[in-house]
């Protein structure tokens, strides 16, 4: 139930997309969001669509990967298409059954909402799958660091948001065993309808709360037992350093915005 889950998760591996600056990729995915917005025609999602399997392919993490990104959010899919389907009622009906009805521009817009959605997360999927926790860390620590100027706790948050990252497999791991005790004791998540199901997840839910306080208490006192005092004073065992693949991933990134802005004032 859990385990097709995989934000969070970092798949070895010596590829160029592993070798990447952290900064370099935090900055890419933060630019190709923008871009993914940016693209206001069905088509142009095909340059952007092609950039993801080139980035796939040069990260050598496997499509299985990005397809398990996605199988979570399949329920959300279908809504988002059906919702986007029957509501917009532009352009010419194909179908009407009473206040029901099918549109070219109901089916246009159903079909980008649901491609937008899938290439935003394959592509923020590849930052976690090709970066690892502490790549993370110290990317968003140096890219908040002019903030410290203004008393911005930099260090402190970029930890935060990546040991919340961290945790997730682990909470997902831990759910899905509790959930398979659970079964193996005759619980029922999948039959019955949506109130039923909510309160057949009540003994995964609670278990699984007190261990993620249990494991946060362990976390805390482990790094209090380090001396741990934040960042002030910290050194890095590997520095950080943009080269050449991070130049080269930069105009990857330019051409594919010139290619999606030029394609949207042309089209």
């Amino acid at each position: 139930m859990f385990k097709d889950i995989t934000l969070g998760q970092y798949f070895p591996g010596d590829s160029p997309v592993h070798k990447l600056d952290p900064r370099t990729k935090i900055i890419g995915m933060i630019a190709f969001i923008i871009i993914v917005f940016f693209v206001k025609k069905v088509m142009m999602f095909l340059p952007v669509f092609l950039f993801i399997l080139i980035a796939t392919y040069l990260s050598r993490v496997p499509m299985s990967y990005l397809w398990k990104s996605l199988k979570p959010l399949r329920f959300i899919l279908i809504f988002m298409f059906i919702l986007n389907l029957f509501v917009i009622g532009t352009g010419e009906t194909l179908w009407r059954l009473g206040p029901l009805h099918i549109t070219t521009g109901g089916i246009r817009q159903a079909v980008f909402i649901t491609v937008r959605l899938i290439l935003l997360v394959s592509g923020t999927s590849l930052l976690t799958l090709t970066t690892t926790p502490i790549g993370l860390t110290d990317g968003l620590e140096l890219l908040l660091t002019p903030l410290k100027k203004v008393k911005f706790p930099a260090h402190e948050l970029a930890m935060m948001m990546t040991i919340a990252l961290r945790f997730i497999p682990t909470l997902m791991e831990e759910a899905d065993k509790i959930s398979s005790a659970q079964i193996s004791r005759g619980a029922d998540f999948e039959t019955g309808n949506i109130v039923k199901r909510a309160k057949a997840m009540v003994p995964v839910l609670v278990p699984l709360f007190i261990s993620a306080f249990r494991r946060a208490d362990e976390l805390a006192m482990a790094m209090e037992s380090r001396c741990y005092h934040g960042g002030e004073g910290r050194t890095r065992m590997h520095v950080l350093r943009c080269g050449r693949n991070d130049f080269l991933a930069a105009c990857a990134l330019l051409l594919l915005f010139a290619v999606v802005l030029a394609g949207g004032l042309l089209l």
